[in-house]
């Protein structure tokens, strides 16, 4: 008698993936025997994956993505995706810091269409594929800095404010197909996103969360959500990783704005 063939891998893609954080989960995941689709706007930074997918048993499809395209959206997805998609990412982002007037305006822009098209883009173009899997997630890369708005991050925080409000409202009108949306916020991270960003939370906070950090705390959120159907459950939508961001979301849920905004000036003030 044949033995009964195995179930096909989970299928994942991850945006931003050539560097930190979306890169280390591109590698988490590939270990975990996902088959990944791994995207950035840096090609080579994507080279290194195809070693770790066979040493692994198992496949990468990597290549050229703009988030802000929609159509490159869904070149990638199909590269990846023959029926169903278990898992989408949505890492890219950009960040800039220093005072609000001092950044040229069309870096402000390239956040916003980076951080919050290119999460809206990547939402709309899988939700066919997503509504497909049996237990699918989307996970939205967010930050602590969506929880009281951060000077010297100003354009930056307003996105993750943004996909903050994204993520608890596909969270709820996504529940009828089956998707689970979360999101993540840690802190600052060791990547080159925050190398030379030398501005008051990073002095008061320091960085101590790297790339690993967040992926493996993603991957969890992600096998906690696909492995319940959450009956009985309060379902969790925002994940703080690391102690300082689950302390600093805790209080910021119990008080009040006024001291809130006293917290995070002390936290943030210039020398």
């Amino acid at each position: 008698m044949a033995s009964p063939s195995a179930p096909p891998p989970r299928v994942a893609v991850v945006s931003g993936a050539a560097r930190g954080i979306g890169h280390a989960t591109a590698v988490k995941l590939l270990r975990d025997g996902w088959r990944v689709g791994a995207f950035d706007i840096d090609e080579p930074g994507l080279r290194d994956l195809a070693e770790v997918a066979a040493a692994h048993g198992t496949s990468v499809v990597t290549g050229r993505l703009d988030v802000r395209d929609p159509h490159q959206w869904h070149a990638a997805l199909a590269r990846v995706c023959d029926e169903r998609l278990d898992l989408l990412v949505n890492n890219a982002g950009l960040l800039s810091s220093g005072p609000f007037v001092e950044t040229d305006l069309e870096r402000h822009r390239a956040i916003v269409e980076v951080n919050v098209l290119g999460t809206i883009n990547g939402a709309h173009a899988a939700f066919p594929l997503l509504r497909r899997a049996e237990r699918p997630v989307m996970v939205n890369l967010g930050s602590a800095s969506a929880m009281y708005g951060q000077p010297d991050l100003a354009t930056y925080s307003a996105t993750k404010f943004a996909i903050r409000g994204l993520t608890e409202a596909l969270e709820l009108e996504w529940a009828e197909h089956g998707i689970a949306v979360i999101d993540l916020w840690p802190l600052f991270v060791a990547t080159e996103m925050v190398e030379g960003v030398d501005i008051g939370a990073v002095r008061s906070l320091g960085v101590r969360l790297n790339e690993t950090d967040v992926a493996d705390a993603l991957v969890h959120a992600v096998e906690r959500r696909a492995g319940t159907d959450g009956r009985g459950l309060v379902r969790r939508v925002h994940h703080a990783v690391g102690a300082q961001a689950r302390v600093l979301t805790v209080a910021s849920q119990v008080t009040p704005a006024w001291a809130n905004r006293l917290i995070t000036r002390r936290l943030t003030r210039r020398p």
